[in-house]
């Protein structure tokens, strides 16, 4: 069976004064109905540019995105308009992506006009039942956003990406902005929401502990490319690709004592710009282990994603 949504070759270029800047090159990936997928990396490296690709925001340079079989690349806003009900995307701040102008439960009901479903009772019914789902009262939806807390702007973005009965949610970082005692309850509401609703979820996120909890699978993005994926436990506990190694080992452990016994990943330098991507491997000039490759050959030849059907990492040592 086929996946609900595929994606092959996905590239993004963006033209500046200083050139082109390749945010995206060669991406794939896949989603199951109801299956949940993490999209990982450091701040840059294409994240967010993928989300805005899939759900349409963005018009991709190259590359197909399928939904349910069916190319969504390169249809016109008026064809694109029936697929933007099965996929919604709930953003990093949600104060920024409330107007301030409107009510919030004004702003649960808008994609249900837009897309004339409904009478305006069934609609306020509708917004009701979908501000209980997220955990917020009746009286919020009569609340302005600067009125609400983050985490009751995060719901209220939540309830509205939820309106029209998605297939899938991209979430784009959306813990970020929160504080981390309010986390914890909108990591437990999108846990229920996925269980309730069948929804299947593509989690950006630099949170790795949140995509180890949240993700069945997950992928490792830098400078626009996956570099390594597969199931969210076997990836965690035995990372392929240095870069991977890198991530997880700047991840903070609560006991004192295993932190300081636990292996050290340094790496030099900051990430390149995608303005002049490197040749080879995009992430040799800092890898600690390129030393291990012989003949130079991470400067010259770009690893391609290699291994089993469910584990895979672009790495010459793999």
């Amino acid at each position: 069976m086929s996946a609900l949504l595929e994606v092959r070759g996905l590239r993004k270029q963006f033209a500046t004064r200083g050139g082109l800047v390749h945010a995206l090159e060669d991406v794939n990936l896949e989603l199951g109905r109801g299956s949940t997928l993490g999209l990982v990396g450091e701040s840059g490296c294409g994240k967010s540019t993928t989300a805005r690709c899939l759900v349409g925001l963005e018009r991709p340079s190259a590359g197909s995105i399928r939904l349910s079989g069916t190319e969504l690349t390169g249809l016109s806003e008026r064809a694109w308009f029936p697929f933007r009900r099965r996929m919604q995307i709930v953003f990093q701040d949600p104060l920024a992506a409330l107007d301030p102008r409107q009510r919030v439960g004004a702003a649960v009901e808008e994609p249900l006009v837009i897309h004339a479903l409904g009478s305006r009772s069934e609609r306020k019914r509708r917004v009701l039942e979908l501000f209980e789902a997220v955990g917020l009262s009746p009286a919020h939806a009569e609340c302005r956003a600067h009125e609400l807390s983050g985490g009751q702007r995060q719901r209220v973005g939540i309830a509205r990406a939820l309106a029209l009965a998605p297939e899938i949610l991209v979430l784009d970082e959306p813990l970020s902005a929160l504080d981390v005692s309010v986390q914890a309850q909108i990591v437990h509401l999108l846990a229920d929401l996925a269980r309730r609703f069948s929804l299947a979820y593509l989690l950006i996120s630099h949170d790795l502990a949140l995509v180890r909890e949240l993700c069945e699978q997950v992928a490792v993005m830098y400078l626009g490319r996956i570099v390594e994926r597969g199931p969210s436990e076997q990836v965690f506990a035995a990372p392929a690709h240095p870069y991977t190694q890198a991530l997880l080992a700047a991840v903070p452990i609560a006991d004192p004592r295993r932190e300081r016994l636990r292996a050290r990943v340094l790496l030099a330098g900051e990430p390149p710009s995608p303005l002049h991507p490197p040749t080879g491997c995009a992430f040799h000039p800092r890898c600690p282990r390129r030393s291990e490759v012989p003949g130079e050959r991470c400067a010259r030849e770009r690893p391609e994603l290699g291994g089993s059907s469910s584990r895979s990492a672009a790495c010459h040592l793999r």
